[in-house]
């Protein structure tokens, strides 16, 4: 995969006034009917830090919680946006973890999702967060909700043990390589502990040599060894690993299309990459959803959303 640097499309408002912005969020909450014009033209183009230091001087000025009022004026899914752009990034994880494995079944898409994309540091903070919201630890919580392989691979995940500054190495990528085909093709059933082992532990850059590697030793892809060996959600799950090890933005731009087309909209699963990544790639993202599916993010969403909620979102992809 080349090198790209990634760059968000909500940037820190280079003219930011804390004040100000509290005045305009104010006004438009206060009496009868809400602005939500102004509420999405100040979110919407501020850094998380400056929405977190608008929350605090917004309830130093008028004694009341911002993200209070917040919910007490709006609704729906435009409530849903806005107030996971309020949220830190690691609070708005330990959130939808917690959502996907509350209540009658398990969202095991969510789960793969952040546990599979998030680095070392922001797990470790994922985690914390969690611990501290919920009184309780992600990964008894992970294990009492989930089972078998798939319980194991997310569990390997909030370790965050990741060997991320670990530095290729073309010999132990051939051993990988060799260990992956002995674990899967070359016998009957599938060692599926020894592929969580590899994708779980090693850095970006050194499974993209073992991937190579593999390739070079089968004729086959990693991806294909996946889908031949393993089901359901384990298969997801690695599948998800390769997938953001080869290119996390296009990752998130096949999330982005699944979650608008056919019929119905997933908008849980909209929502929460359109908040988590408007602050890091959406501008990769974009470029690979225009490449991979030949029509602008802009317009899918334009095409599939309606009112408050359609005009948040591409606030979110359109850099002021």
């Amino acid at each position: 995969m080349a090198a790209f640097q990634e760059e968000g499309t909500v940037k820190p408002a280079s003219r930011f006034d804390p004040e100000a912005d509290c005045k305009i969020l104010r006004k438009a909450m206060k009496g009868l009917g809400t602005d939500e014009k102004a509420i999405i033209d100040v979110l919407a183009y501020r850094s998380n830090a400056q929405r977190q230091q608008l929350r605090t001087l917004f309830k130093t000025m008028y004694g009341k919680d911002l993200i209070d009022e917040l919910k007490s004026e709006l609704g729906g899914k435009f409530e849903d946006v806005v107030l996971g752009l309020m949220a830190v990034p690691a609070d708005y994880d330990a959130y939808e973890i917690r959502r996907a494995i509350q209540g009658v079944g398990t969202d095991e898409d969510c789960l793969i999702e952040i546990l599979c994309s998030r680095s070392n540091a922001q797990i470790n903070a994922l985690t914390d967060s969690y611990k501290t919201k919920y009184k309780s630890k992600l990964e008894n919580d992970i294990k009492s909700d989930t089972s078998g392989h798939f319980k194991r691979l997310l569990v390997s995940m909030t370790t965050a043990g990741r060997m991320e500054n670990q530095s290729p190495d073309p010999a132990k990528a051939a051993q990988d390589a060799n260990d992956l085909y002995q674990a899967g093709a070359a016998r009957l059933g599938t060692d599926e502990s020894r592929f969580n082992q590899i994708l779980a532990s090693q850095s970006f850059a050194q499974l993209r040599l073992v991937f190579e590697e593999y390739h070079k030793k089968t004729g086959k892809s990693i991806e294909q060894a996946i889908k031949s060996e393993m089901s359901g959600d384990l298969e997801k799950g690695m599948l998800t690993v390769v997938k953001v090890v080869k290119n996390r933005p296009a990752y998130f731009a096949e999330k982005l299309y699944k979650s608008m087309k056919g019929l119905g909209t997933d908008d849980k699963a909209l929502i929460r990459v359109m908040v988590t990544r408007c602050e890091v790639d959406m501008i990769q993202i974009k470029r690979e959803f225009q490449l991979m599916y030949g029509k602008s993010l802009e317009s899918f969403i334009a095409d599939d959303c309606s009112g408050d909620y359609k005009r948040i979102l591409l606030a979110l992809v359109r850099p002021r």
